[in-house]
């Protein structure tokens, strides 16, 4: 899927049709006195790894956009390090079930994206070094 070309790591593969998943966890909060903080919602996102590079959601760019409405439900945009990821429909799904267990948490949706495409230059600075590739050049 990746290739080294010119010292730089790119993705190297077609796919014909994405795939297209939108998820909806959690219910209407009845007491909206407290919500959560978006800050708490990168904890839990921590807590859910690609588990074949086994690095965090959240570390390994994969979340493009966290919204919290006023009354405590969460829009994330979502998208994987591949189209062909083995794990397509099962990632989107701990990534809301993880948000969706947090107090002050109503209604969760997750949607998975294509565009703009991931690629390694969005990992954070603690998943290059757990990937061993903090002095490459990405794109």
């Amino acid at each position: 899927m990746f290739k080294k070309v010119d010292g730089k790591i790119i993705f190297d593969g077609e796919v014909k049709e994405l795939p297209k998943v939108e998820i909806v966890e959690g219910k209407k909060l009845e007491d909206t006195s407290f919500i959560v903080s978006k800050d708490d919602v990168i904890d839990a996102l921590k807590l859910v790894f690609d588990p074949e590079i086994n690095i965090d959601v959240y570390n390994l760019g994969l979340i493009y956009n966290i919204d919290i409405s006023s009354i405590g439900d969460v829009n994330i945009e979502m998208t994987l390090t591949s189209p062909t990821c083995p794990m397509a429909e099962e990632i989107p799904h701990w990534v809301a079930e993880s948000v969706a267990s947090l107090d002050g948490v109503g209604e969760v949706k997750v949607n998975l994206v294509w565009d703009p495409a991931w690629s390694l230059d969005k990992l954070s600075d603690e998943a290059k070094f757990q990937l061993d590739i903090m002095d490459m050049e990405l794109e």
